[in-house]
This record gives C-alpha cells, structure tokens and sequence, in this order.
C-alpha cells in the first residue's frame, strides 16, 4: 500500500506488528520519445505491486537524481551527489526514527549507484536497522528476461517502453538504433553527449509488443516482493 493512503494513526497501528518499509528513488531525465519520469514511475509502480499483497507501506519516489550528464536535454534535473545522498540518509533517518528497521530501497537510476556505498555506513550507524538496495531492472532474473527477449536492450530503448511509460499521442521510430559506444558515452560533456546521441535512446528498438513488456514485468515484480519475504524479510522486528 502507498503512504499516501494511509495516515499516522494507521502508519503506527502498522507499525506494532511489521516494520518493513518501502522507498523508491527515481530521476527526471530524458528518456527518448518516453516521458521524462519513466524513472521514478518505474521504481514506484515495481514497488507498490510487489508489496500490496504484504500490506508493506511504499513511501513516495525520491523523484530526483545525479544525472548530471543529461543536463543539456530540456526537463533533465540532477541533484549534486553530495546533495542527494543527504537527501536519502534524511530520509532514512526519518523512517527508522518512525520505527521502520527493515527498509527496502528499489532503485530506478544507474545514476543513483552511490546510495549503494552509503547503505553500509549508515547501518553501521543504526544498530537493529537493515537496508537492501535494489536496481529493479537490472536485478539476476528480470535482466536475464530482457537478455531472453532481445540482448539488444539500452536506455531509452525498448525496455523501458512499458505502457504506463509511453506518452499518448507520441509515435516512435520503427527501427532498431545501434548501440552507443558507451565509453564515449562517459567521456562526453553534457553538450556534447546531446549532439551524439540525438533522441537519447542508447540503442536497440524503441518498441516491442505489450507481451514481451507484460513478461518482463512479471518477473520484476516478483523478484522485488521475493527480497520482502526472504530470509531479509524474516528478520524479527527490531533486530
């Protein structure tokens, strides 16, 4: 269940019997033909449907990420690493201060990584407290199930044109682009990374059938709820 359809009194009721959490954190960036927020919506939706049938609260998606290279691109917005890895350890603090010690962080942004190396300090700093970080699509089974469908698979690309990513009205290329070369990718400046890669789509076709994204999304959600139930999730609480 969303935070945001419960209120407090609810959220501490919750809180005599679990305290298991969910925190999404996405970005607002460029993403081709698809909507500027297909990283927040992604992580936020994976989120809500993996823990819905546990009665786990999602809190809203950290909406915002480093994504400094994609500044050139209108709408694109990175936080400083510095500032968005306080962001998250505020937010953190909040959550375990409410009396939340289980926390789960499903990530939308490869941008984001760096709250992967914070995870361990800030543990360390919060005895009875733990924290799994999750990069939702790039995790074992569901990257192996966008390996089975097409290998040839990029930001912007087909694998992240779900429906509830598409924009009404917004018909993409039928083609399928060649990779970027990704090394140039990361020696580029903002400028000149825009002119080299055009729409933004790294590479691969822009579409594939609903099937193909409904099968990818299965298994995404499964493997999220499946770190909610493992033997993280049986972690008595408080400890």
């Amino acid at each position: 269940m969303r935070i945001g359809d419960m209120n407090w009194m609810q959220v501490e009721e919750y809180l005599r019997h679990d305290d298991r959490v969910v925190l999404p954190l996405g970005s607002t960036e460029q993403h081709s033909y698809l909507r500027l927020t297909v990283d927040c919506i992604l992580p936020e939706r994976v989120a809500a449907e993996a823990a819905e049938p546990l009665g786990i609260p999602v809190f809203p998606v950290v909406a915002y990420g480093v994504t400094p290279y994609f500044r050139d691109f209108p709408g694109s917005i990175s936080l400083r690493l510095e500032t968005h890895l306080a962001v998250v350890q505020d937010v953190l603090d909040g959550l375990a201060h409410s009396g939340f010690r289980r926390i789960l962080i499903v990530n939308g942004h490869g941008g984001n990584s760096a709250v992967a190396q914070l995870v361990p300090d800030w543990t360390a700093e919060h005895p009875g407290c733990h924290v799994i970080f999750h990069n939702w699509w790039n995790a074992p089974l569901t990257w192996g199930r966008v390996r089975e469908i097409d290998p040839l698979a990029s930001h912007g690309s087909w694998m992240e044109n779900f429906p509830w990513t598409r924009l009404p009205g917004i018909a993409v290329p039928d083609v399928q682009r060649p990779m970027v070369d990704l090394a140039r990718v990361r020696a580029l400046d903002p400028a000149s990374l825009r002119e080299y890669l055009g729409d933004g789509n790294f590479g691969g076709l822009y579409q594939r059938s609903d099937d193909d994204m409904q099968a990818i999304w299965r298994v995404a959600v499964e493997e999220t709820r499946a770190l909610l139930t493992g033997a993280w999730g049986g972690l008595s609480q408080g400890g």
